[in-house]
């Protein structure tokens, strides 16, 4: 199954791949065989730590290669939605209450409510999904239900 994801995640999971091949693998490797010639493996926490160190570069770099093998890259500005939230959709919204935030909607990985990136998966982003502006939506949050009116969806 294709996992959905936006052109500019799939680029950051590209480069960190590639920082991990080009730096991270061979700087483990180097103190791998640096510890080795510490002398008894057997107790050398150097040697330990650089091969767990390694384990988990390698774990990820697996991670990396099996996600973007499985990634739907999808640019919002292709779809023709002519206003409806889509995947890759930035959505200007205001509460009942009249505060304002604008959310991207994004893949699974790629969320960060911080840096204004909800998954597609969440319960605003659902809610969200196929709605134009000046529409509301109501969406059950861990606060009780709240009522948002979508004032902009851009595509970026």
């Amino acid at each position: 199954m294709k996992t959905p994801m936006t052109k500019r995640g799939a680029e950051l999971l590209r480069s960190e791949l590639q920082r991990l091949k080009t730096v991270e693998r061979p700087a483990t490797s180097a103190a791998i065989a640096e510890a080795r010639g510490h002398g008894d493996l057997s107790e050398n926490a150097e040697y330990e730590a650089a091969r767990e160190r390694q384990g988990l570069i390698e774990a990820r770099i697996r991670d990396i290669e099996s996600k973007l093998a499985n990634a739907q890259v999808i640019d919002p500005k292709l779809l023709h939605a002519e206003g409806r939230c889509v995947f890759g959709a930035t959505v200007e919204l205001e509460s009942a209450a009249g505060e304002k935030a604008a959310w991207q909607i994004v893949g699974e990985d790629e969320a960060d409510i911080k840096e204004g990136r909800i998954s597609v998966s969440s319960p605003i982003a659902r809610a969200l999904i196929g709605k134009e502006a000046g529409e509301s939506v109501d969406v059950q949050t861990p606060g009780g239900l709240k009522r948002y009116e979508i004032i902009d969806v851009r595509y970026e």
